[in-house]
């Protein structure tokens, strides 16, 4: 039995995602998505589940970030050898582009846990000699090139996608759309569920929708209508071509341009937001739709600092598997134990940013994190628009920053606020020590939510729709400082787990500013400086009430029963 046929004999879940992000010198991914994506699979592999996934290989991954003298952001290809990593598989499918034939391969790469549950992934690659040269490039660069680009990827993901597990032999019970990237997976689905033609009268359609429709499952990630992919159909025509039937296109997927969003939607039976709040939102902007709620979570395993994963290991056995054990943290596990696993966190941190060529920081400072992807909407440059009112409260409370981020390679918006965070670093570096540090990926998101004192998230309401870093915080006794949106408005109590910054959802910038200024200086640094009791008492609220739900193992339980099952 050669390695595919071993995960041929059950009906599986098939999950289509742009991005997955396997691991750290694996670059198929970009950010928030990806990570979900790994850690969703991750998660599936601990409990068993029967899944299979279908990602494209991303040669050129999405980029190397590295910073200038003048703060500018640079990109490079982040290339990787599939080879080193996964293994070719012989199937190979084909699909119209362009008006020309292109071959499609793929890679199978098999996530393991040590619980014993593995999990494929196929990586599709249209990088092979029988493809003209441009069409070798196509899945190489995530999220890269022009709209033509684009839409050629998601055609590979999409209608490709499901060709290959169907050549593959893999029984798919059902479909899961991680965002909308993949929806064309419908449109290839409506075409294998077509009724003969014989049996449809003249003026039915020869679709079976609703069947295509129990087939799928879709979880719509973005409140921001720019992040819904949109497709003139002139361009859908120039490239699909033959592979569509227009007028269906546009009854499912919109009349004036194919939204990918639109078309995901009235082709599946399931449809979530990724917070309750983000579900809300989503329903307004589509309205008419059901749109259920299953609030994000993290990979517990995978996203806590190894001195903190021992502790748990002594204290609460179990806790990777069932991770809502960690609810009994704050009695079971003792104060100084939760320190001493902090304080290791805290210094590999450090010794990190040394080895990279940052300063040394001070461990005992109140250290602040935020990194999140470097856009208008996440707002980095919040906290430093008072730089005289930041330097007052660093007199009194001394802390230190620790920043990191990637701004898509066309988000000239996002650029500009890294560029300006670095003019920040050089204003301030003689009153507060801030570090950025360069090229955000898994390790060091690893390093960083496990050794910051504070986790800082400050987006701009409602864009957040869930946000996953400060859970990952949480697993490693991290509170957040945190804007009232996402995943914070359901997890956040009040001195418990953290701090809200404002209360109100219309605040204006300036607003929360003043708030989370306030926040800082008069309740969280005096709390870390003046009672290291009750700030592990906080720690450990972070863990025992955040961290016990917003996993990814309550997550996929609830997809099994509410998704998977129905």
């Amino acid at each position: 039995m050669n390695l595919i046929e071993s995960f041929l004999h059950v009906p599986r879940i098939a999950y289509f995602s742009m991005e997955i992000a396997l691991r750290s010198e694996i670059p198929t991914y970009a950010g928030g998505l990806g990570i979900l994506a790994g850690d969703t699979l991750r998660t599936a592999a601990d409990l068993n589940m029967n899944m299979v996934a279908v990602s494209l290989v991303s040669r050129a991954g999405y980029f190397r970030q590295t910073i200038d003298a003048a703060g500018q952001q640079n990109e490079a290809p982040q290339l990787w050898e599939p080879a080193q990593w996964a293994t070719r598989m012989g199937a190979m499918v084909s699909i119209d582009l362009l008006d020309r034939m292109v071959w499609v391969s793929g890679w199978l790469y098999v996530l393991e846990s040590p619980a014993g549950g593995r999990q494929p992934v196929i990586l599709l690659d249209t990088d092979l000699m029988e493809n003209q040269a441009e069409d070798r490039l196509i899945t190489h660069y995530l999220y890269g090139g022009d709209d033509r680009y684009r839409l050629q990827q998601e055609a590979i993901l999409g209608i490709a996608g499901v060709r290959m597990l169907q050549a593959l032999g893999f029984q798919v019970r059902e479909y899961h759309l991680n965002e909308g990237h993949s929806a064309l997976l419908g449109i290839e689905l409506l075409r294998r569920y077509a009724f003969p033609l014989e049996e449809v009268r003249q003026d039915e359609s020869p679709y079976d929708i609703l069947s295509v429709r129990q087939l799928c499952n879709f979880t719509t990630h973005t409140p921001i209508d720019a992040g819904h992919d949109k497709f003139p159909y002139a361009l859908v025509d120039e490239v699909l071509g033959p592979i569509i039937d227009k007028p269906l296109m546009q009854r499912l997927g919109g009349g004036d341009r194919l939204n990918m969003t639109l078309l995901a939607l009235n082709l599946s039976e399931y449809v979530n937001g990724v917070a309750v709040r983000h579900a809300e939102i989503s329903a307004k902007m589509f309205p008419g739709y059901h749109m259920r709620a299953v609030t994000n979570g993290v990979h517990p395993r995978t996203w806590t600092h190894d001195s903190f994963a021992k502790l748990y290991n002594l204290y609460l056995p179990g806790w990777c598997r069932e991770p809502e054990i960690l609810v009994r943290a704050d009695h079971a596990i003792p104060d100084a134990a939760i320190w001493q696993a902090h304080q290791d966190a805290k210094n590999a941190l450090f010794r990190h940013i040394i080895e990279v060529g940052g300063p040394h920081l001070d461990p005992d400072i109140a250290t602040i994190g935020f990194a999140r992807r470097m856009t208008a909407y996440k707002r980095p440059d919040l906290l430093f628009i008072d730089p005289d009112r930041l330097i007052s409260i660093a007199q009194r409370h001394p802390f230190q920053l620790v920043i990191a981020g990637k701004a898509h390679p066309r988000d000239e918006t996002g650029k500009a606020l890294i560029a300006w965070v670095h003019s920040m670093v050089q204003q301030l570096k003689e009153s507060i020590p801030i570090v950025f540090l360069p090229d955000y990926q898994m390790d060091l998101a690893k390093k960083l939510v496990a050794g910051v004192d504070i986790w800082l998230n400050t987006p701009l309401r409602p864009l957040e729709a869930s946000g996953t870093s400060g859970m990952k915080a949480t697993f490693n006794g991290v509170p957040n400082l945190s804007i009232l949106d996402g995943w914070w408005i359901e997890g956040c109590i009040e001195g418990i787990t953290g701090w809200a910054i404002g209360d109100d959802p219309d605040a204006s910038t300036e607003n929360d500013a003043a708030s989370l200024y306030q926040k800082l200086e008069t309740v969280v640094l005096p709390l870390f400086y003046g009672d290291r009791s009750a700030w592990i008492g906080v720690m450990k609220g972070a863990i025992s009430k955040n961290a016990s739900y917003f996993n990814s193992h309550r997550m996929m339980r609830r997809y099994a029963v509410e998704a998977y099952m129905q």
